[in-house]
């Protein structure tokens, strides 16, 4: 193509140049190739060279040459202890983990509730981990009440003269450790939480007749048929010996009747 007399053009898509209306060589236009892919190498590296020589910024400046936001997104510094990026969980997450745990707490209440002994006992000797996390459950209910029943037994025997005990329902066994020096405590629930415990169906302990000075229920009145476990307390306990009932109002609201219901068993 010709080019008209005293004009010029450069273009770096048709690798033209201007001329007198010469034409190009394949020659010159290599040359030409050469010199723009040298130029363009130099332009990178220039700026690869600036971009290292500048300080990267904090959260909220500017970002250095060559490094787009793309780069810096998901990639905090200085996260603090316990934040949301070490744990994995937003604070609006753990919220919602508690309350599920709270629902999963008051589902197997419920049903710990509406079973029979035998039947709860089958259910967490299948699965433990059902009565790990009614306790865990049950430990931060515990913490929003005004007192625990379990300190006021403790404190109970703590001022008695030595005396063979029934921790008949005693979840992770506090009675035992607080006592259990000064007194020879049995430990029963539906799952051995620890040494202290012996796992089984409160209708049935393994003690013999009248063998226990003092049978307590704290909070472990649990189950349709409880009123065994009642009768199995009864067993156990010797003349003259010492049954201790602590429950929520709503199960006992009148008193009188419920201990008229028991001596008529």
């Amino acid at each position: 193509m010709k080019q008209p007399k005293g004009s010029s053009s450069i273009s770096t898509s048709t690798n033209r140049t201007a001329g007198s209306g010469s034409k190009v060589t394949k020659k010159g236009l290599a040359t030409q190739k050469a010199q723009k892919l040298k130029r363009v190498r130099e332009m990178l590296a220039s700026k690869k060279s600036e971009a290292r020589q500048e300080p990267q910024t904090g959260s909220g400046g500017d970002l250095p040459r060559g490094v787009s936001k793309a780069d810096t997104v998901n990639k905090p510094s200085g996260a603090s202890k316990g934040s949301p990026q070490q744990t994995g969980l937003s604070t609006l997450q753990k919220k919602m983990q508690q309350k599920l745990k709270g629902a999963r707490f008051r589902w197997i209440n419920e049903a710990m509730y509406t079973e029979t002994g035998a039947h709860t006992f089958k259910m967490v000797q299948a699965d433990p981990s059902i009565f790990e996390e009614y306790h865990q459950g049950f430990a931060a209910q515990v913490q929003k009440w005004p007192v625990n029943p379990v300190d006021i037994f403790i404190g109970q025997l703590q001022g008695r003269s030595r005396a063979v005990v029934a921790d008949l329902g005693c979840g992770e066994a506090a009675l035992s450790a607080a006592v259990g020096a000064q007194h020879t405590v049995h430990s029963f629930d539906l799952v051995a939480h620890n040494e202290r415990i012996t796992a089984c169906n409160i209708a049935d302990v393994p003690l013999p007749d009248e063998s226990v000075d003092v049978a307590i229920f704290s909070l472990a009145l649990m189950g349709t048929d409880f009123i065994k476990f009642v009768r199995e307390a009864s067993r156990i306990l010797r003349t003259g010996g010492e049954l201790k009932i602590a429950e929520v109002v709503s199960r006992i609201a009148d008193v009188s009747a419920f201990v008229t219901a028991l001596e008529g068993q």
